[in-house]
């Protein structure tokens, strides 16, 4: 099999007309998904994004400008919620972008008990993916992290990842968010498994944005009250972080670019992948351990009851 290069510096100038194409993006109302969004849009796709309240949205519906944009609401913090709007999806979806996420939040607990950072960037968004996965016919998309290397589930069984996704033990924020970041990407390698043994359509890729100026590092000093840090974290990425529209380079090449194999991953090509132009890359190995993956993905079918249907 021919082996994809990505070329060195692709960028939202090489995305193709995408008239008649269909995305939908979760936490499109700000960063990378907003910066992602819009780069869509411009190129004539219908794009969906959500927000967790209309006004959030039609505010960044106004943001991305023309185009043909629809504002979905959606809260991956509340399973009826993300019920409601997979069942308002009507029409299929070519592509499924699942980019929204917190960051090294306080210990809180979503409405279904979860702790914050695990319901909210994969507990949820494994619901809301397996309510629609029979309508994806071509990618699905997942945001995940470079820090999805510091990211551990104890020993690996179905006992300590329930643990964890219910917030039970000792609560440090970075891990928490490490652990989601990682439970993204074997999200996405028992999809590709589960893709092949039952011919789904769509190809489910990885991507990580590197350190990108985005309102995520901004959430946790919010929920403190914190207006220091939150200052300090916005002077920060001013100086270091590349912008949100360089960090969505990942999501829009894994969304459009020909031929890649299900299960890829994409971030950024420069210094220790913080920064700079896409290209595939590998997490690290716990990210394709495939006992892990599955122990994860009963673990999140029991709690979210929500049990991805097969092809007949």
């Amino acid at each position: 099999m021919d082996t994809v290069t990505i070329p060195d510096r692709w960028s939202a100038a090489n995305l193709p007309d995408l008239s008649g194409k269909r995305f939908l993006i979760t936490g499109a109302t700000s960063g990378i998904g907003l910066a992602a969004a819009t780069e869509l849009a411009r190129r004539n796709a219908k794009v969906i994004i959500t927000a967790r309240s209309a006004a959030k949205g039609e505010a960044a519906k106004r943001q991305i400008g023309p185009g043909l944009v629809e504002v979905l609401e959606l809260d991956l913090t509340d399973l009826a919620s993300v019920k409601k709007a997979a069942e308002s999806v009507s029409d299929d979806l070519d592509v499924l972008i699942l980019n929204a996420g917190v960051m090294a939040t306080p210990f809180a607990k979503t409405k279904d008990n979860f702790e914050l950072q695990m319901g909210t960037n994969h507990l949820g968004h494994f619901a809301f993916a397996g309510l629609l996965h029979q309508k994806v016919r071509e990618r699905m998309v997942v945001v995940s992290s470079f820090v999805h290397r510091m990211g551990s589930f104890g020993d690996n069984s179905q006992i300590a990842i329930k643990d964890i996704c219910l917030g039970i033990g000792k609560y440090q924020p970075w891990a928490a968010y490490s652990a989601s970041k990682l439970a993204n990407l074997l999200f996405v390698a028992e999809v590709e498994r589960l893709r092949i043994q039952n011919n789904w359509s769509f190809k489910p890729i990885a991507v990580h944005p590197g350190y990108s100026n985005t309102n995520l590092q901004g959430v946790a000093p919010q929920m403190k009250g914190n207006k220091l840090e939150a200052q300090v974290i916005g002077g920060m990425n001013s100086i270091f972080a590349q912008s949100a529209a360089r960090g969505a380079l990942p999501t829009l090449c894994a969304s459009v670019f020909p031929d890649l194999m299900g299960g890829s991953f994409i971030g950024p090509n420069g210094l220790m992948e913080m920064r700079g132009y896409p290209k595939l890359t590998r997490a690290r190995a716990l990210a394709y351990d495939q006992t892990l993956a599955r122990n994860l993905w009963e673990v999140s079918e029991e709690l979210t009851g929500i049990k991805w249907p097969k092809n007949a």
